[in-house]
């Protein structure tokens, strides 16, 4: 083959027969599309050298086959770790006293909620909560009142000692 035959013309001609080997190859069209992209993409930044072999679709096919090579290395490393690798523990369930919790936050309006959960989880201070919400400092005082107001209200019936051991102030 010459270098007068255009990249465009030999990738028209030849991109389809390699797209079916590359999916031969690995078996997954979306890998086997990338992999075909990036031989034709080796190709064509050496299309002037490449252009002049007699056989420039077998240099693309040794270029496919050698990615196909690589990607399924890849996959059995992988396999290989994932394998070897322990899932994670489970997570314990949550106490009683969290879920009565969070069933009562989920009562608040969204606001106070929020500046609850920013001040008493996060440990954000009043300033910083009015900053963040673009609200007045008394504003964010006033939903934190009304918050442990209506929370200690939600919240009555638990044992005080239970309350004070909990993370929430």
């Amino acid at each position: 083959m010459s270098d007068d035959l255009p990249f465009d013309d030999f990738y028209r001609a030849t991109s389809r027969r390699m797209m079916r080997f590359a999916y031969g190859m690995v078996g997954d069209t979306g890998t086997a599309a990338d992999i075909v992209q990036e031989a034709y993409i080796r190709a064509w930044r050496r299309w002037s050298e490449i252009g002049r072999y007699d056989q420039p679709e077998a240099w693309v096919r040794l270029v496919v086959s050698r990615l196909a090579t690589d990607w399924w290395r890849r996959v059995m490393v992988r396999r290989r770790y994932e394998a070897t690798e322990r899932p994670p523990d489970p997570e314990p369930a949550p106490s009683d006293t969290t879920v009565l919790l969070v069933a009562a936050l989920r009562r608040l309006p969204a606001r106070q909620r929020q500046a609850f959960c920013l001040h008493h989880l996060l440990d954000l201070t009043v300033a910083d909560i009015a900053r963040e919400l673009a609200v007045s400092e008394g504003t964010v005082k006033s939903w934190l009142f009304r918050a442990r107001t209506s929370l200690a209200d939600q919240l009555g019936s638990l044992n005080p000692a239970t309350a004070e051991g909990s993370d929430v102030h």
